[in-house]
């Protein structure tokens, strides 16, 4: 079969490389060429820090960056005494009057500053290493080894063996670059640092080369980078801002990088970084990254089956993937690269990934690199806490507790009410008002939506500590905003939010015009569900249950339902208003089948049918065009329990929506699509959103035979799945408390009952005499 599979490889892509060997490893990126583009090179993070590895032989690319390399070109204010004009947008809203109430959105709600939009992530800067001798080469290979967070570039010039090595470490707060030779003396290279535009002040003092900047020139970030060189025999000298290497065995270089972000010298906090690494040899600096980081990966393992595909470059099985080819095991590495790039670029004490994660190389980067909070930066945690990396989930918990300061304000101000919200996008300023046009902007609902993650924080771990004492504050203050926010509807008399919309679409109105602002979008009433539902839960857990837990159960039970319309569909907005993009990316009504969990077959079949009525519709229409629109599809059909549906978008994901290096393609890169896909895969083979564990409830014909160990059940619970031929062979549960919980197999359920610390084994032949799930 194997030999089948290989030939069939070699049909569809006669382009494969057949020189050199390369052997194969399914957690490996690599490529036979260096990078000709930013897409095509490979991340390296620490959470803090990263880079992106071209590996061009002549002159190397190391593209840098640092987290908080923020411009700051003004401050948002919320447009004064907004609330007192809030009835009036609402009453004409309720009159169907939308044009008018845009109007006055645009003039007393919306705010605008120049320079419009929000504050930028850039670029850190390039080290460049030139080696004038090695034009000519053979043999080159370049990777990322995911199981060791390791870039390498090997390949020989002038009748030697060079080797790279670059890796992040978050242990030493620095990115480590050695540099190997099969022959003694033959390192001789040179190195500088620059960064796009003007400003930067590069000079070498001692063995560092040096880059210092304020960003913008007027009051962004003041960084500092410092590269420190390490040569063993050979001379180093320095000319302007280049440190010269010549003739050495080895060299290693150490870079580290700080801003004044939090109120540091970022001099003194570079000397610290290489202070403390001072001493240490390559091998112990790697040995501290690989205990680190592999303390994370290893928690999880996927196979889907293999084949030889795995002896070929990652851009190249890409290719095949495009022409049809199977290659179950490019799944797998996808998977492992999402975890990877989480555990890069969101580590405990830094900021949450951004839309680009950590790696932006330009100053001007698409939507700013900014925190877009109306899909993407949630999107960008779905995967932290089933793929068992909660603690990657700490950055993004502690940035929406930040921005209550803001957001009290903001709800005062523009709303009247108590408790914070934010709107559709911030930076890493905490700005939460609302801004740029009503499409976009006039969504109070970020805030909400973002302080649900706390509450699935706690369902994962446990962890009573943090919710009593950080997370339930935060939710109930989103929470107590929403409640506020909530008025009455004059002709059905339930509760309904108001003015927003659903994000970033339009209806076409009454009068043949575009409009986007409603009274009770659907979407805003599901997050109020999912926020209440969690709020009142958690108040339970802690035994804070109160007169405010009480108002918003009665306000549950007032809220406008999701509603199906008469084609069948769920309704976007609060009555059957034409859609001006059928096929548009947002899918927002559906919030309540994924991430939340509102509808299920189980409880509410009609809104499941509903649901999938929508997606057939976008996508007849177009959707699913975005790379992170086409991931939200992946979860959507897994929830819906349609395995093949879900593969199909999966693969979908890889072929339309994917770049050589595995980045996501918006167009153009944006990095939630990659945690999407790594979500929705584990959505496809574990479940525990209904309050039991269900084992691959939306297998595909396509993994026919394979296993995934480490993943998370909400519970506590670590779960190890194994299957052939489709079918489950056995399940492997461990519980970290004494509880009960229910586990299903299509529809076959198994009551257990485990202590603190048990693993129970469950063999397939269990579930053949377990009682129906009805």
């Amino acid at each position: 079969m194997r030999k089948i599979l290989f030939l069939s490889l070699l049909l569809i892509m006669p382009l494969f490389s057949m020189h050199g060997s390369h052997s194969p490893s399914t957690n490996k990126l690599w490529y036979n060429q260096p990078a000709g583009q930013w897409v095509e090179a490979l991340p390296i993070g620490n959470g803090r820090m990263g880079a992106m590895i071209f590996g061009t032989v002549q002159q190397e690319r190391i593209q840098l960056n640092e987290e908080s390399v923020w411009t700051k070109r003004g401050e948002y204010t919320d447009k004064p005494n907004g609330h007192q004009h809030i009835k009036e947008i609402r009453n004409l809203l309720f009159s169907g009057e939308y044009e008018e109430a845009e109007t006055l959105i645009r003039k007393y709600i919306l705010s605008q500053r120049m320079p419009s939009n929000t504050n930028t992530y850039q670029t850190l800067g390039d080290l460049m290493l030139s080696f004038d001798d090695h034009a000519a080469f053979s043999s080159y290979c370049r990777e990322l080894d995911l199981e060791q967070a390791v870039a390498s570039v090997s390949y020989q010039s002038n009748g030697v063996q060079y080797k790279r090595e670059y890796f992040s470490s978050h242990p030493a707060n620095a990115t480590i670059i050695r540099l190997t030779a099969d022959q003694p003396g033959k390192i001789t290279f040179a190195a500088q640092l620059s960064r796009p535009g003007e400003g930067e002040n590069v000079f070498v003092k001692g063995s560092d080369l040096v880059m210092r900047q304020k960003v913008d020139d007027r009051d962004g970030v003041t960084f500092e980078t410092r590269v420190r060189v390490y040569a063993e025999g050979g001379t180093v000298e320095s000319e302007g801002g280049i440190i010269k290497v010549s003739g050495s065995d080895e060299v290693m270089l150490i870079q580290v990088a700080a801003t004044d972000f939090r109120g540091d010298d970022p001099t003194e906090l570079c000397h610290t970084y290489l202070d403390n690494i001072d001493g240490k040899d390559f091998e112990r600096l790697k040995a501290e990254h690989l205990n680190d980081y592999q303390s994370l990966f290893n928690r999880v393992s996927i196979d889907l089956g293999g084949s030889d595909a795995v002896y070929f470059p990652t851009d190249e099985r890409l290719h095949a993937l495009r022409k049809g080819a199977q290659d179950p095991a490019l799944f797998a590495l996808y998977y492992q690269f999402g975890r990877y790039l989480l555990i890069s670029s969101s580590r405990p004490g830094t900021l949450p990934a951004n839309l680009q994660g950590l790696w932006e190389g330009t100053l001007t980067p698409p939507w700013n690199a900014d925190y877009h909070i109306n899909i993407n930066l949630q999107m960008n945690y779905w995967p932290a806490e089933v793929t068992n990396l909660s603690e990657c989930h700490l950055p993004f918990l502690n940035f929406i507790g930040q921005l209550r300061e803001n957001g009290r304000k903001t709800a005062a101000t523009l709303y009247g009410a108590r408790g914070f919200t934010a709107h559709h996008t911030t930076d890493a300023w905490l700005f939460t008002t609302a801004q740029g046009q009503p499409k976009w902007g006039m969504w109070p609902m970020g805030a909400a939506w973002s302080a649900t993650h706390f509450w699935e924080h706690f369902l994962f771990t446990g962890d009573t500590a943090f919710l009593k004492n950080y997370g339930y504050d935060v939710m109930k203050e989103a929470a107590l905003f929403l409640s506020d926010f909530l008025v009455k509807d004059p002709s059905t008399g339930l509760l309904v939010s108001g003015p927003s919309m659903s994000p970033e679409n339009t209806f076409i109105t009454p009068k043949g015009n575009h409009a986007s602002v409603v009274m009770g979008p659907s979407m805003d009433h599901q997050i109020i569900y999912h926020l209440f539902s969690a709020v009142i839960n958690a108040a339970k857990v802690i035994d804070a249950e109160d007169r405010f837990t009480r108002k918003i159960q009665r306000q549950l039970s007032q809220l406008t339902p999701p509603e199906i319309g008469h084609d069948g569909r769920i309704l976007e907005w609060s009555e059957e208003l034409k859609e001006a993009e059928p096929g548009h990316r947002h899918m927002s009504h559906l919030y309540g089948l994924f991430p939340s969990n509102q509808f299920t077959w189980e409880h509410t079949p009609e809104l499941m049918e509903a649901a999938r009525k929508v997606i057939e519709e976008r996508l007849r229409n177009g959707g699913g065009h975005t790379g992170w629109s086409r991931a939200w599809m992946v979860n959507f059909y897994a929830r819906l329990k349609d395995g093949d549906e879900a593969y199909k978008n999966m693969r979908a994901l890889l072929t339309k929506s994917t770049h050589p290096n595995l980045f996501d393609n918006h167009p153009p890169f944006q990095i939630d699509g990659n945690f999407g896909g790594t979500s929705g895969m584990t959505e496809m083979l574990l479940q525990s959103h209904q309050g039991y564990i269900e084992l691959l409830p939306a297998l595909p014909n396509a993994w026919g035979k394979g296993s995934i160990t480490g993943v998370k059940a909400r519970g506590g619970y670590t779960v190890n799945i194994f299957w052939d031929n489709n079918r489950l062979v056995k399940a492997e549960i461990s519980s970290a408390a004494d509880a009960e919980t229910k586990v299903l197999y299509k529809d076959k359920i198994l009551m257990l009952s485990m202590k603190k610390g048990e693993t129970r084994v469950l063999d397939v032949n269990e579930f053949l005499g377990a009682t129906a799930n009805n």
